[in-house]
């Protein structure tokens, strides 16, 4: 795998050749596939624009980035920075390389969009952005043209079994007692989390080379900690926070999008304060760290950010008569 990466140093030299002008639109798609962003957008779609969309788009992210970082333990590969001084480090990362993580979300989730919508033109643009994503992280020298591959590859994967399964399962999850759907979200949350656990105690004997280290201490930002399961525990907490605030406001009559503006605008204005109380606020509450206290802190804040999303801020909206 090592010729396979540096085969790609080439191609990133080449690209950050081109000019610095690049710098401010490959930050801008790179931020496109961060965390923060979709925390904006997302409850955009969920509470504004389509809610069945939504939840398609937030379940898809929680299995995507969940499964990049099982992936990520298993090739325990480097970024290019790590290995190459030559290339510039436009950005930091603690995590491995392989697969890409946005490459590999951009097509899962705006693959959604594509095949939710089944437009030519949404395709055009949703192919449009994906590519700005993944290629942009190639420009910042934190990813090699095979991270990016390796990402594309399993993030059409993901997006044809997603499209296979969600159907069915939704029909099955929805004949379900809500006691069965809340247990069925946690232990598919589980799965996820404890799939992870075990890919990472295979590489418990490995040792991250001295010279990966050196190198990404000299571009600055975090330290890498490449085995961390603080990302698989979002995704896991994301995951079951999503199912169970469905299935919760499903029992007090589900959720719609409104169709006058104002109150879609006020819905959002409500929700995000929410969200922002959740995430940044329990955030400065919770202890931090890596050991099991506060991964479970960590598992409860994403869980009740995401419960919040899909049940908590709905049922908010109709008790403020925001809904139609």
């Amino acid at each position: 795998m090592e010729n396979l990466l540096n085969s790609g140093i080439g191609l990133i030299l080449a690209f950050q050749n081109m000019g610095e002008w690049l710098l401010a639109p490959m930050k801008f798609f790179s931020f496109l596939g961060t965390e923060d962003f979709y925390l904006i957008a997302l409850p955009i779609i969920y509470w504004g624009v389509d809610s069945a969309l939504g939840l398609r788009l937030g379940v898809m992210l929680a299995l995507t980035s969940g499964f990049n970082t099982i992936f990520k333990f298993a090739f325990h590969a480097p970024r290019p920075y790590w290995v190459n001084t030559d290339v510039q480090a436009l950005s930091a990362e603690t995590s491995f390389g392989v697969p890409s993580g946005h490459a590999q979300n951009a097509l899962a989730l705006w693959g959604v969009v594509g095949s939710y919508l089944r437009k030519g033109w949404v395709w055009v643009l949703m192919v449009f952005v994906i590519l700005g994503i993944s290629l942009s992280r190639l420009y910042l020298a934190v990813h090699f043209p095979l991270d990016t591959l390796v990402g594309w590859l399993i993030g059409i994967a993901l997006l044809l079994s997603f499209n296979i399964a969600w159907e069915p399962v939704s029909a099955w999850a929805k004949k379900q007692s809500f006691a069965k759907q809340i247990l069925m979200a946690f232990l598919a949350s589980m799965a996820m989390l404890f799939v992870g656990i075990g890919v990472k105690s295979i590489f418990n004997d490995w040792t991250m080379p001295t010279a990966w280290l050196q190198n990404a201490a000299r571009a600055g930002g975090h330290a890498p900690d490449p085995f961390s399961l603080s990302g698989l525990i979002v995704s896991s907490a994301t995951l079951f926070g999503l199912f169970s605030g469905v299935a919760w406001i499903e029992t007090k009559g589900g959720y719609r999008v409104a169709s006058d503006l104002k109150k879609r605008i006020l819905q959002y204005i409500v929700g995000i304060i929410g969200v922002v109380f959740l995430y940044i606020g329990l955030k400065f509450i919770f202890p931090s760290g890596d050991d099991l206290l506060a991964s479970a802190f960590r598992y409860l804040r994403y869980s009740l950010v995401s419960f919040w999303v899909s049940g908590g801020a709905p049922f908010v909206f109709q008790k403020m008569k925001l809904k139609d």
